[in-house]
């Protein structure tokens, strides 16, 4: 059965503590992770998409993970194969073997990751047991209408009802229910540079949510594993382009957690582009200001919503993110600046597309649903040069 501590604490003044940064509470789940490392209590897991690059970020962060035994690693295309053959990095660390899904006993595990294309996510997670808690790092479970999942990713969704109860997993905004869930969503990569910057800015009327521009850049990672022309190192290199302008997937999902925040229904403009880089995100948005703000307040605004997380990172002023910046960590470094336009303000934000951007969130969202210490097996410092 999984193992899950559910710690409340009522805080103290005299501790020192706010309840916006919840430190009291992260110091207990550290203490948790240290009892289970003691006991020897490893949460076992299964992770389904192993061979793609989602999959195999999250196994190079589980392997460190001090509360974690890989139990399974699944990939049908592979299944058979040492996970050395597929990927060489992940060697020697005393892996199983990539199998298929009807050869691993689900009754073992605590558990699933979920890396699948979108599409075939949700008919296997329908078929684990109710007990497994499962974290899907696919797009089935993002969109909480399933007409709209059906408009933008032109198939049916066929687990209705487990679309219900998941809990969309972006893990500084949405902990409470993350903490409760047994099914959570992990946001796409985009969405999570994208609501991490615009979501306290809009929830707060600090800018006009009808008014959105988005600019976004990503490493060629995020259109996965399997060859496409479009990304090959010939069609890539030595170049920048837009793609999917106007209709990429990731649209109607800031849009519906921004509507959210804004209590009303948004469209915004968003265009992605491939840069010729292997990991990394990096978005620009352009926004209206309202209500007589500024820069500085915008600034100040994120600073407050973000005070005490492990991995958002608001910059001091005329600090610029970037990409190398955060590369293999699980930070997201966001900043604000002045625009040249009267009554407008530009935002930024960096990522690493495979880690906070998708595995590392996961993990995140992983520690959360079992009481852990959130940070644990995420302390990579981001990789430079």
């Amino acid at each position: 059965m999984p193992v899950k501590i559910i710690i409340k604490v009522r805080a103290k003044p005299e501790w020192g503590f706010t309840d916006r940064t919840n430190s009291y509470k992260r110091a207990f789940q550290a203490q948790i992770t240290e009892v289970l490392m003691a006991a020897k209590k490893n949460i076992k897991i299964a992770v389904i998409g192993a061979s793609g690059y989602t999959g195999a970020d999250l196994v190079r962060l589980a392997v460190r993970h001090p509360a974690i035994e890989i139990g399974s690693l699944i990939a049908k295309t592979h299944a058979g194969q040492s996970i050395a053959g597929v990927f060489p990095h992940l060697g020697n660390l005393g892996l199983p073997d990539l199998v298929d899904a009807d050869q691993v006993d689900w009754n073992a595990c605590d558990a699933v990751f979920c890396g699948l294309p979108h599409g075939t996510a949700h008919q296997l997670i329908a078929m684990l047991p109710e007990e497994i808690k499962v974290i899907d790092m696919s797009a089935d479970f993002r969109l909480r209408d399933p007409k709209t999942y059906r408009e933008w990713y032109d198939t049916q969704h066929r687990a209705t009802d487990l679309l219900k109860t998941a809990v969309y997993g972006l893990s500084e905004h949405y902990r409470e229910e993350i903490g409760a869930a047994r099914l959570v969503a992990c946001p796409g990569c985009y969405p999570t540079a994208t609501l991490m910057a615009l979501l306290p800015l809009v929830g707060g009327g600090l800018i006009d949510h009808n008014d959105l521009v988005i600019n976004a850049i990503s490493g060629v990672s995020g259109a996965g594993r399997a060859p496409k022309q479009g990304t090959l190192f010939s069609e890539v290199g030595e170049g920048v382009a837009p793609y999917a302008i106007g209709a990429h997937r990731h649209a109607p999902e800031i849009e519906q957690e921004l509507s959210r925040a804004a209590g009303d229904a948004l469209t915004v403009n968003f265009t992605p582009h491939l840069a010729p880089m292997s990991r990394g995100e990096l978005i620009t948005a352009y926004v209206r200001l309202m209500g007589g703000a500024t820069a500085d307040d915008l600034r100040a605004a994120l600073q407050t919503a973000y005070a005490g997380e492990p991995f958002i990172h608001v910059l001091d002023k005329g600090r610029i993110p970037a990409t190398q910046h955060v590369r293999g960590s699980n930070n997201c470094h966001l900043a604000v600046f002045e625009d040249r336009i009267a009554g407008r303000a530009i935002v930024t934000s960096a990522l690493d597309n495979l880690v906070k951007g998708s595995a590392g969130q996961a993990l995140q969202n992983f520690n959360i649903m079992f009481g852990l210490d959130e940070t644990a097996g995420l302390t990579q410092v981001a990789l430079a040069p």
